[in-house]
C-alpha cells in the first residue's frame, strides 16, 4: 500500500498536525483532495513534552475524519499510543495508523499496540525512536509484524540531538538508509515536516528523500498555517504544498539502457579496486598502530594522545578541503579509524600485560 503510486510520483501523505476543529479539519481535506494524496492525516491525540500545549482533541475529533472520507473519499490515517486509541480509530474507520517517535522509544507501549492489533490486519506506518537508535526502531517493526499486521511501513522523521543544526530533528540519513539494507522490502517515507520544522526546507528535504529511493513523504499542511495549534513554523497550505510537488523529480532506479548499465559496470569496478585498496591500507595502518601500542606498554605510557589525535584530525580537515571533501565526512571517517587503532592498542596492551602477569 505505502508504494509509490506511480513512477513519476511518491505515496503521499498529508493533512495538518492537529485536527483542530471540524472545520479546519474539513477546509484541508478539501484543498488536499484535487491534488490526489493516498492518504489525509491528522494529529487527534498529541503527545507535548510540557502540560499546558494543545493536546488534541481526542475521540471527538474521529467523526470529523469519517466525514473527511464520506465526502472527500480520501483515505484517513492517525497517530496512536496505547490499545484504548487503537480501539477508538478502528470503530470509527480509521484507514491506517501509525506509531509516533515518542511511542516507538517504549516497547512495552508498541507491544500493547500489538496486542490491541492481533486478528485486525490494518497497515501501521511505524516512526524512528526520538533518538538514532536504529535496533529500538527494528524491534518496534518486528513488533507490529509478530502481530499479524502484513502492510507496516516505516516513517524517517529525524533523531533528536544535543548539536546546533539548521533541523528540529537531525535527519542522520545513514540510519534509514541501514534500515532499508536490513529491511529492503519495507516501504520508508520522509516526514519532510519533522525534520525541517519550518517551511522553507520542505521541498529540499523532500527532494532529497527522493534522491535516495524513498517510497513516500509525509508532509503537514493547513489552511491557516501561522494559525495552527501546534507546529505552525512548518505546515504550509494545500496551494503551496501542491507547488512543492510540482517542483520534485522522482528518479528511477534503472534503466533499460545498455550503454548505460555497461559504462555503470565499468565505473562500479574502478570503485571496488579502490575499496580493496582502501581496505589494504587501512590493514597496514592498523599493523603500525599495534606496534605504537607494544612501544606504549613497554614505555607505561597511556593510549590515548589527545594532542596527537588533534594533531591529525586538524592535518586531515585541510587535506580533504583541499579534495573536495566535507569537514563532517572527514570527521566521521577518521574518528572511527582512530577509535579502532585504539581499540587494537588496547588488545596489544593488554595481551603484553597478561603474558607479563604469567612469566
Amino acid at each position: 500500500m505505502f508504494t509509490k503510486a506511480s513512477p513519476t510520483r511518491p505515496f503521499l501523505i498529508a493533512g495538518p498536525c492537529s485536527a483542530e476543529t471540524e472545520d479546519q479539519v474539513m477546509a484541508v481535506a478539501r484543498g488536499l483532495a484535487p491534488v490526489g494524496i493516498d492518504l489525509f492525516r491528522a494529529g487527534v491525540w498529541k503527545p507535548r513534552t510540557r502540560p499546558g500545549a494543545f493536546e488534541g482533541n481526542g475521540a471527538v475529533a474521529l467523526p470529523w475524519l469519517r466525514r473527511v472520507k464520506q465526502e472527500t473519499g480520501l483515505k484517513t490515517t492517525i497517530e496512536v499510543a496505547n490499545a484504548n486509541q487503537v480501539y477508538e480509530a478502528l470503530k470509527f474507520g480509521i484507514d491506517v495508523l501509525w506509531i509516533g517517535a515518542r511511542t516507538t522509544v517504549n516497547p512495552f507501549s508498541v507491544q500493547e499496540i500489538a496486542d490491541a492489533l492481533k486478528g485486525v490486519d490494518i497497515p501501521v506506518l511505524i516512526k524512528n525512536p526520538v533518538n538514532p537508535d536504529l535496533e529500538l526502531w527494528i524491534g518496534a517493526i518486528e513488533r507490529i509484524r509478530n502481530a499479524g499486521i502484513t502492510q507496516v511501513g516505516a516513517i524517517h522523521r529525524g533523531f533528536s540531538s544535543y548539536a546546533k543544526s539548521s533541523f528540529r530533528n537531525a535527519p542522520y540519513w545513514e540510519m534509514p538508509i541501514e534500515l532499508r539494507r536490513r529491511m529492503p522490502d519495507l516501504p520508508l517515507i520522509c516526514d519532510n515536516s519533522h525534520i525541517c520544522g519550518n517551511r522553507v526546507d520542505l521541498a529540499e528535504i523532500a527532494q532529497q528523500a527522493l534522491d535516495l529511493n524513498y517510497d513516500g513523504l509525509m508532509t503537514e499542511v493547513h489552511c491557516t498555517p501561522d494559525e495552527a495549534w501546534s507546529d505552525a513554523k512548518q505546515q504550509i497550505t494545500p496551494e503551496r504544498y501542491a507547488e512543492l510537488l510540482q517542483g520534485l523529480h522522482v528518479r528511477q532506479t534503472t534503466v533499460d539502457d545498455a550503454e548505460y548499465q555497461e559504462h555503470l559496470k565499468h565505473l562500479r569496478h574502478k570503485i571496488d579496486e579502490i575499496d580493496l585498496e582502501l581496505l589494504n591500507l587501512l590493514g597496514r595502518r592498523m599493523r603500525i598502530a599495534q606496534t605504537i601500542g607494544r612501544y606504549k606498554q613497554r614505555n607505561n605510557i597511556a593510549i590515548l594522545q589527545s594532542e596527537r589525535w588533534n594533531e591529525i584530525l586538524e592535518h586531515a580537515f585541510n587535506e580533504g578541503r583541499s579534495r573536495n571533501l566535507s569537514d563532517t565526512f572527514v570527521e566521521k571517517f577518521f574518528t572511527a579509524m582512530h577509535q579502532e587503532s585504539i581499540a587494537q592498542q588496547h588488545e596489544v596492551v593488554r595481551a603484553a600485560e597478561e603474558l607479563k602477569g604469567t612469566a
